[in-house]
């Protein structure tokens, strides 16, 4: 992970590089019709860009993905998190 422009991210976003590639390597085969998996991928997104999300936020997260069908990717949780 010497590569300079996950550094530059490192330090723009205060968010280690190696943390998001594990979290992505960990979705690959997940099931995301899951709540449980679901629930913790958001957990894991929260606890890794230090934001917190609230139970509220969380239902809505799960309740998109889960039973309506919303794909789930970083865009996404990052847009439900700022609409709070």
């Amino acid at each position: 992970m010497d590569n300079q422009f996950f550094k530059n991210i490192e330090k723009k976003t205060g968010v280690n590089m190696k943390d998001v590639f594990d979290l992505a390597n960990s979705l690959q085969g997940a099931n995301f019709k899951d709540e449980k998996t679901v629930r913790n991928v958001i957990r894991r997104v929260s606890q890794i860009a230090n934001k917190p999300v609230n139970k509220e936020t969380e239902d809505k997260i799960v309740k998109s993905i889960v039973s309506d069908g919303k794909q789930l990717d970083f865009n996404t949780i990052s847009k439900m998190l700022n609409k709070r």
